[in-house]
């Protein structure tokens, strides 16, 4: 693996954040400030080359800075378009021929195989963009699947498609769910069994369990929504630059609710850090709300003042405007992230009154078949760290894997 390890430094400000694309557009939200620091002056600029070569991921050693393409700021990438792909004529046209040939086989879209959804030129492009997914930036936007002339099970079938070449698919929930649905179902956030998805709340930065986290927007809301995402290896630089006491106190475990998402044999709650140092890597897993909602249990230790700061730290920088990317996602918009080195996270919203304009997204789980050596503690989230379909997500034993074309 190429990439250094620096030691911490000085700090320097750095300008604030805008919307891809527009250089002067004003910040979609504040940046919460906790008396942050400058940022370093170790900060590098952000590489700009084409997807296919950045395919080197940094190295990690314990409580060192870490370089690399990971290593990016959000207004850096603001001024490119290097991590956006929009969909030419003719990989849509491929994708319209492999929906049209898996749906004449009959096949249930759980069923379809990389094998099954062929895509002779534009699979090729996929196969350099998922690598630099897991190995390089840690994220991508797939703009332009025509989703406004696909019926829903049409646009499941070419996400699904499209998807198997990032990964193998994994379970969401305690139902089974491999293709998800996020869309506000009345649910209320504050009920800690509630996944925040199903409502139109906020949601803090987060990773997923699982590797690769993909998101197909087929109607955006009335108002807000937007995504803004982070890189975990960025925060992690910056607050062992201005705070490094915390940084140790995120790689020592949490307690972490399941959410009444309980495995066989296991607690409604497990131990898992935040940060990890693991075979040259470092990687990051964070659900700030579930970490709070574990505190429900008695038998569950109360958060420490050092614990709750260094996530108050963390939230923080990934929400300063120097660090985190915005995005809005438009219909026909996929994202991919890697759950390892991006946090994630989205604004509320408002949705519009007509139940079929109602904001309404697309998600899958992935397993690459490329994926980072996991330490054996994420096998108590991930049920195994073992490369292949079996890694990640939320598995319950006899629960068959489904696929619904609407949310529930």
């Amino acid at each position: 693996m190429g990439g250094g390890v620096e030691s911490t430094s000085d700090q320097a400000t750095a300008k604030a954040s805008t919307s891809p694309g527009d250089s002067t557009a004003s910040p979609p939200f504040a940046a919460r400030t906790i008396g942050l620091a400058p940022l370093s002056n170790k900060r590098e600029e952000t590489l700009t080359p084409e997807i296919s070569s950045l395919s080197t991921p940094c190295l990690a050693e314990p409580f060192k800075r870490v370089s690399g393409p990971a290593a990016w700021y959000g207004p850096d990438l603001a001024r490119s378009t290097d991590w956006v792909h929009n969909l030419s004529n003719a990989e849509i046209a491929e994708i319209d021929t492999a929906v049209t040939a898996v749906r004449r086989r009959g096949l249930a879209i759980a069923d379809i195989a990389r094998e099954d959804f062929p895509l002779p030129s534009f699979g090729q492009t996929l196969t350099r963009i998922q690598h630099e997914v897991v190995n390089g930036r840690g994220f991508v936007l797939l703009r332009g699947l025509p989703v406004h002339r696909y019926t829903r099970e049409e646009a499941a079938t070419a996400y699904w498609g499209i998807g198997t070449y990032f990964g193998w698919a994994v379970p969401q929930n305690a139902k089974g769910h491999v293709l998800g649905h996020v869309k506000d179902l009345g649910n209320d956030p504050s009920n800690p069994e509630q996944r925040i998805y199903t409502t139109n709340a906020r949601q803090q930065y987060h990773t997923d369990s699982c590797d690769i986290v993909g998101l197909l927007c087929l109607k955006p809301a009335k108002s807000g929504g937007l995504s803004s995402i982070a890189s975990s290896v960025t925060v992690h630089n910056e607050m062992l630059d201005t705070r490094p006491e915390l940084v140790r106190v995120l790689a020592e475990p949490f307690l972490v609710d399941r959410k009444g998402e309980i495995p066989a044999g296991k607690k409604p709650f497990y131990r898992l850090a935040v940060f990890h140092y693991y075979s040259g890597y470092l990687t990051t897993i964070y659900a700030r709300s579930f970490i709070e909602a574990a505190q429900r249990f008695k038998d569950v230790p109360r958060l420490t003042p050092e614990q709750i700061q260094a996530m108050d730290t963390l939230d923080a920088l990934a929400d300063d405007l120097r660090l985190r990317l915005d995005m809005m996602l438009e219909p026909g918009d996929m994202q991919f992230l890697h759950n390892h080195q991006i946090l994630h996270s989205r604004t509320a919203f408002e949705d519009h009154s007509e139940p079929d304009r109602k904001r309404h997204l697309l998600r899958l789980w992935l397993s690459p078949a490329n994926g980072r050596p996991l330490p054996p503690s994420f096998a108590e989230r991930y049920g195994t760290v073992d490369v292949g379909p079996g890694r990640g997500g939320i598995r319950v034993p006899g629960v068959p894997r489904t696929v619904l074309l609407e949310a529930q």
